[in-house]
């Protein structure tokens, strides 16, 4: 190596190019963009293991854990066997990529090019980072249906529905699809509002009404059984949208310094708008809907966290903490088409609802040279700064686009969602019989979350001996 000059640069030996390492490889990136894919695993495991397992009634914690942690495992296997490629390959079709697995070390420690420009990493990066993002979807997808969805179904729904469907949106909106042209506008998704949040808000709600509700009294009253563990798990969901987020850009530069601030901006101001209207509608705060106004801040914020300003994402906050709180705690219960749909965790509301809210307000409030830096391109703008600099057909190119993606990812997880929850009906229950939504986890899978006496434990009876007590002569009554 050498400068422009012509004279060498001497590098530490810890920062030399060799065979482990090749020039391309950009340490500093490499070790982000690893430290970021692991937040967001902890998003799923154990943050969403233990939101799940501490927000439902105490007979469903184990199940409700338990279908995070096996949705996390499959979706691994399942991603670099075929998903991978499906979401980032060669196009097959237009909806989905050619399927093949991703176990070659000639690809996975090769010089990752995908995108615009090449990344300073290996490829074996994007594949675990991409992974995370489409574990979390599917475990997303699972608090539709907490409490009633027999676990041999889920199971198969599992592959199948990251086969069908999440393939299918990463294709076309972050792949070689007809949502991300390369040539021209394309829709603006930074990190998965549209991918992830509502294609798990809607193929949730669309799979709850194929499963089927609750028990009727289960769904009346169906308290958390533990909330500190609940607010531990939402913690983890909240501090690994740093890596969710700050991560997207495959490289550490200015746009993931810009978007992690402004994840916590927006879901520190979407929690607080939440909580205020608990408080002045029903004179109470409720720490259910606190978390409630975290998820829908982090969700609304995730598809233009690194392309608008810090304004822009108190703005999307304080929009998030009250149009989904209106749908959840008003519309909601003057539905009757809300009502009959059973969507446990409300996962509608929380991702579906401030999804679509996030990329509407991302296609207005982004801004051309924050596109420029993400994307490198540079016929990119919002709507809101196009009529600032007189591009304003551009900016309504551009919601087009965004209002393109939430039609497309909507319809096609109702289709494929449906399609998925009907053939496994054929196979086997979707839902769980009466006797087994009576007992729930024990029927589920033999145990119980907490083993504690009195509460289920049977205590052993004592042993008996027929020998006759002998009394130390000191304590015998003398007479």
């Amino acid at each position: 190596m050498s400068y422009a000059d012509g004279s060498p640069v001497y590098l530490p030996q810890n920062l030399a190019p060799n065979e482990a390492s090749p020039g391309w490889n950009n340490k500093a990136d490499n070790a982000w963009q690893l430290t970021a894919a692991t937040l967001v695993g902890m998003q799923s495991v154990p943050g969403l293991v233990i939101l799940y397992g501490s927000m439902v009634k105490k007979k469903w914690a184990v199940n409700s854990a338990f279908m995070a942690l096996y949705a996390f495992a499959a979706v691994l296997v399942c991603w670099v066997l075929w998903a991978h490629s499906m979401a980032f390959g060669d196009p097959l079709c237009p909806l989905m990529g050619k399927p093949h697995p991703m176990l070659s070390q000639h690809y996975l420690l090769n010089h990752l090019n995908f995108g615009s420009m090449p990344k300073s990493m290996p490829t074996a990066d994007y594949v675990y980072f991409q992974f995370a993002f489409a574990a979390i979807t599917v475990i997303l997808l699972a608090g539709s249906l907490l409490g009633r969805m027999n676990f041999y179904a889920w199971m198969m729904f599992v592959p199948l529905w990251l086969t069908f469907s999440y393939t299918v949106g990463a294709f076309c909106i972050w792949g070689d699809g007809f949502l991300n042209r390369q040539d021209g506008i394309r829709t603006i998704d930074y990190a998965g509002g549209f991918v992830i949040h509502l294609s798990s808000g809607v193929a949730g709600f669309t799979a709850a009404y194929w499963v089927g509700p609750r028990l009727s009294h289960d769904r009346q009253n169906f308290p958390p059984n533990n909330i500190i563990h609940m607010l531990g798990g939402a913690g983890f969901l909240w501090l690994g949208w740093t890596g969710f987020n700050g991560g997207s850009p495959f490289v550490v530069s200015r746009i993931a310094s810009l978007a992690i601030l402004n994840t916590h901006l927006c879901t520190s101001t979407s929690l607080i708008v939440w909580v205020s209207l608990d408080m002045i509608f029903y004179r109470k705060s409720s720490v259910i809907g606190a978390v409630q106004g975290m998820i829908t801040g982090l969700v609304c914020i995730t598809p233009g966290a690194g392309v608008v300003d810090p304004w822009a994402a108190a703005l999307m906050g304080a929009v998030s903490g009250s149009v989904p709180w209106y749908t959840m705690m008003i519309l909601h219960r003057r539905s009757a088409f809300f009502q009959k749909v059973d969507d446990t965790l409300a996962v509608f509301h929380t991702h579906a609802v401030a999804g679509v809210l996030g990329g509407i307000l991302s296609g207005l409030f982004a801004k051309p040279n924050l596109l420029r830096m993400f994307y490198f391109l540079d016929n990119y703008t919002g709507l809101l700064y196009g009529i600032i600099n007189g591009k304003a057909s551009q900016g309504l190119q551009q919601m087009l686009y965004q209002l393109a993606g939430v039609a497309f990812i909507t319809v096609w997880n109702v289709v494929a969602t449906s399609f998925i929850c009907l053939l496994i009906n054929r196979i086997v229950n979707l839902r769980m019989v009466e006797d087994e939504l009576e007992v729930g986890d024990g029927a589920a899978h033999g145990e119980e979350a907490y083993a504690l006496w009195g509460d289920g434990e049977k205590m052993p009876n004592p042993l008996r001996f027929r020998i006759p007590p002998r009394i130390p002569s000191i304590c015998r009554r003398l007479p």
